[in-house]
């Protein structure tokens, strides 16, 4: 993905550069530093002038280079080597063998002073250009290079300021031709702090790419990933800056997504029902695209917390008829969970076919013996509906029976309060024989608080 959206991006910033320096960024930089003609005495023979300018004016590129390399051979100490430097780099471009773009700017912006800012800067943008063409992770020598990448990165950004703005350009104008490359820089000296896992430096660098070039999907990916790779992690903000990635819509928005919604898979424990992830992932999406700073108020209950939830409490049942955010907590905690032995009150059966059925049976909501005694003995309508599947037996459970179920919570509502259950099966000592013998009575089960689950 990163190369991909790399080509298309600094495409962008290439046309960007172009208009910063009044040409296309391959050409117009540092056209004022032409070496002058001999007959001006400079630092140089006329030999050596009219050799670089052969060698310059060549029109094909690899012979250009095979010039240069005749010129280099013959004058290897020569005042004129920066020049030959930039049009190495130049000739490397255009046949886009970026190792030695990368070779010969560096070479280029190591002579530091000797060459103007906009010289520096042409340099130091392209071998940037070139290393997001040529990179890749698996070199061997890849930390070097990052390492390399970056260094050159920062001179780029330190190097932009000393630009002088154009007495032809307003402040806004400059500001604008300034973004595009100031947003590659950090760009990618983010993705080489990424390689050499400084996860805070990635994230300093992403921000700093964000504030010039706020609408980047591609770099609020990133940033996110940064943020989930810091020990311990950042999960919030990085959830927030991938959502922001997902909002707006990028060009590989769909990975994204796959990959936020796995992640807060991981961070819940895996333990949560699909469609409560579903709906956390287009919560999270749809504040994330009303702004890229996250709420101080807003979180995600990690893995600890529905642990504590399902832990702390004899039974689920009060909190989620209370809903709110004990509720919602609680929900996430237990959904998708298997409780055995659930005790509760038959209100009515309803046939699905020959070996399945749904019961609607009533739970009482206190935590008492007593009470949840009474509270059943008075319950008028059901607060759960429970689907028996594979146990025709059980059809022989009558209105009012008190049964045990064990069965996996999948649903729930809060108003009306209704809990559902599926894959259910009634505990086979409450299920009365198929012709029970004269006098013979069903089991009276007494209530207990609830037992613990299995995901």
């Amino acid at each position: 993905m990163m190369r991909m959206w790399n080509q298309a991006r600094i495409g962008l910033v290439f046309l960007a550069v172009a208009g910063f320096t009044g040409g296309t960024a391959a050409s117009a930089m540092a056209q004022d530093q032409q070496p002058a003609p001999a007959d001006q005495k400079p630092a140089y023979t006329l030999a050596e002038y009219n050799l670089y300018q052969q060698a310059a004016n060549e029109p094909n590129a690899g012979q250009r280079i095979k010039d240069l390399d005749d010129f280099v051979s013959k004058f290897p100490t020569s005042a004129l080597l920066p020049y030959v430097y930039r049009t190495y780099y130049l000739a490397y471009n255009e046949l886009k063998n970026y190792p030695k773009v990368i070779e010969y700017a560096d070479r280029e912006a190591a002579l530091a002073d000797k060459v103007d800012a906009k010289t520096r800067f042409e340099a130091l943008y392209l071998r940037t250009l070139a290393f997001n063409y040529w990179f890749t992770g698996s070199d061997p020598n890849a930390k070097d290079e990052a390492s390399q990448e970056r260094d050159a990165a920062q001179a780029g950004i330190a190097v932009l300021a000393k630009i002088p703005k154009p007495a032809d350009q307003t402040d806004d104008a400059w500001a604008k031709s300034l973004a595009g490359p100031t947003a590659l820089f950090n760009y990618t000296a983010g993705m080489a702090s990424l390689t050499l896992k400084d996860f805070p430096g990635a994230v300093t660098f992403f921000k700093a790419a964000l504030v010039v070039n706020p609408a980047d999907a591609v770099t609020y990916f990133r940033l996110g990933t940064a943020y989930l790779s810091m020990t311990p992690p950042q999960s919030m903000d990085g959830f927030w800056a991938l959502a922001r990635s997902v909002s707006l819509k990028g060009p590989s928005q769909p990975q994204v997504q796959k990959y936020l919604r796995g992640q807060l898979s991981n961070y819940q424990g895996g333990a949560v029902c699909d469609n409560l992830i579903d709906g956390e992932l287009t919560e999270l999406v749809t504040l994330a695209g009303t702004t890229a700073d996250r709420p101080a108020t807003y979180s995600i209950p990690a893995s600890a917390d529905l642990d504590t939830a399902r832990n702390d409490v004899n039974d689920f049942i009060p909190w989620l008829k209370e809903g709110g955010d004990h509720g919602k907590v609680m929900w996430l905690a237990t959904c998708g969970s298997t409780y055995p032995d659930v005790a509760v009150r038959i209100m009515d059966i309803v046939p699905v076919n020959d070996t399945d059925l749904t019961l609607k049976v009533f739970r009482p909501l206190a935590t008492d013996q007593d009470g949840m005694q009474k509270e059943m003995e008075a319950a008028t309508d059901p607060n759960m509906e429970v689907h028996i599947v594979g146990q025709p037996e059980a059809k022989r459970l009558q209105k009012d029976d008190v049964v045990r179920f064990t069965g996996t919570l999948t649903g729930y509502t809060q108003n009306p309060f209704l809990l559902t259950w599926d894959t259910a099966k009634v505990n086979a000592e409450d299920i009365p024989p198929e012709k029970p013998a004269p006098g013979t009575k069903r089991p009276v089960h007494k209530l207990a608080p609830k037992p613990p689950a299995t995901k």
